[in-house]
């Protein structure tokens, strides 16, 4: 089945805080004032981003701490967010999205739903995935069906994972290997791949990604990316990202997906965008609040 097709039929929703070490020029000798100094030029060194190509791993980390840090995201607790996921063909699924931190609960309630979730209806349907446990509902009542819900399991997860990219890209299991620079639309990049250990994932086919880190802002502009869930198995689906700053975070509002011809030849418009907008963190959501 060509690519265009197999994403067509299921691909199912895939500045630097720049941390300041002006140094104040002090003429106070006294031995509080240089305790003072010494101290905060410390705490300056623990707050300093190591990003060394030598070392792909301080890259992957330097992408969270340039995203806000994991403790400040953890910080916030949760987020609520509408999520809208656009074919070029303009199908789209929209959805409220809600996501706990703490546990990765992951909750959805679809508006629309013309492409991944049960198409042929039009009534809204909600998503949860909590305690490890899938659960799905339509205007009220619960679903069984084991297609519905393996898709919803998927969705749940993959949703969360996009949006938690920049933090989780370097959970337990994972590989790196830089590749070198690449200069994209005049910007030079630094190259990562990224693979995953099936030991410690716990699948037996597991996604690929190339990054292409800006050294500027240490975000990910852009990446390549596999998806053997539906037969490709090969780093060729295009992602590129944009981001907003919300309370501190660098959240990727806007990413657009570029699915190759059979050529390898990518389209000049993208063949799916997922935008993200309103989003509000620290809404004190609680598990129980996710319960179908």
């Amino acid at each position: 089945m060509k690519i265009t097709q197999i994403f067509k039929v299921g691909l199912l929703a895939i500045s630097l805080l720049l941390l300041s070490c002006n140094q104040k020029k002090q003429n106070d000798t006294s031995e509080e004032t240089t305790n003072q100094e010494v101290t905060s030029h410390e705490e300056t060194k623990e707050k300093e981003i190591i990003y060394d190509v030598n070392k792909p791993e301080t890259i992957i980390k330097a992408i969270a701490e340039a995203s806000g840090g994991w403790n400040n995201l953890w910080n916030l607790k949760d987020v609520e967010y509408t999520y809208t996921y656009e074919q070029a063909d303009g199908k789209k699924d929209v959805s409220l999205e809600r996501y706990i931190f703490d546990g990765e609960y992951s909750w959805g309630k679809y508006t629309t739903h013309q492409v991944n979730v049960l198409p042929q209806g039009d009534q809204s349907v909600i998503q949860s995935f909590a305690n490890k446990k899938i659960k799905v509902s339509m205007d009220g009542k619960e679903i069984t069906n084991k297609k519905i819900l393996g898709t919803a399991d998927f969705l749940r997860q993959v949703n969360y994972y996009w949006f938690m990219m920049n933090f989780k890209i370097g959970d337990p299991g994972t590989a790196y290997e830089y590749l070198g620079q690449e200069t994209v639309d005049g910007r030079t990049y630094d190259k990562i791949t990224v693979s995953y250990d099936p030991q410690k994932t716990g699948k037996e086919v597991n996604d690929a990604y190339i990054l292409y880190v800006n050294p500027e802002t240490k975000l990910i502009d852009q990446f390549y990316f596999s998806l053997p869930a539906w037969g490709i198995n090969e780093t060729v689906l295009l992602m590129k990202v944009k981001y907003t700053e919300i309370d501190g975070i660098q959240v990727s509002t806007h990413r657009y997906a570029y699915i190759p011809n059979e050529k390898g030849e990518y389209p000049a418009e993208p063949s799916l965008s997922e935008i993200s907008t309103n989003v509000k963190f620290n809404n004190g959501f609680k598990p129980e609040d996710f319960k179908i």
